[in-house]
């Protein structure tokens, strides 16, 4: 299949009919000015959490490693100990 026009599509034509939105913070170096909208401050924002969330790891292995020694040890898993991890997880998934 070959494609020879994509019949017309500019995809800056989204671009350029948004409407503008007003600039809440301005910085000003003598003649020369910017402006940033809070729109694009929120953007601005994301972008920045989204790539600390990517580059934070899903498994911290230091406490996974720490957790794993204290089951190895008999004396770690008293009633105590499986009572306050049953009541933990009770109340984070169910309000308890």
């Amino acid at each position: 299949m070959i494609i020879d026009k994509l019949g017309g599509i500019n995809p800056l034509n989204n671009v350029q009919s948004s409407q503008r939105v007003s600039a809440r913070s301005s910085v000003s170096f003598g003649s020369d000015s910017i402006s940033v909208s809070a729109e694009a401050q929120e953007l601005a924002e994301a972008l920045y959490l989204s790539e600390v969330a990517a580059e934070t790891p899903d498994v911290r292995m230091d406490l996974v490693e720490q957790i794993r020694i204290k089951i190895q040890d008999p004396m770690y898993l008293s009633d105590a100990v499986i009572d306050s991890t049953v009541d933990n997880i009770m109340a984070s998934y169910f309000g308890v």
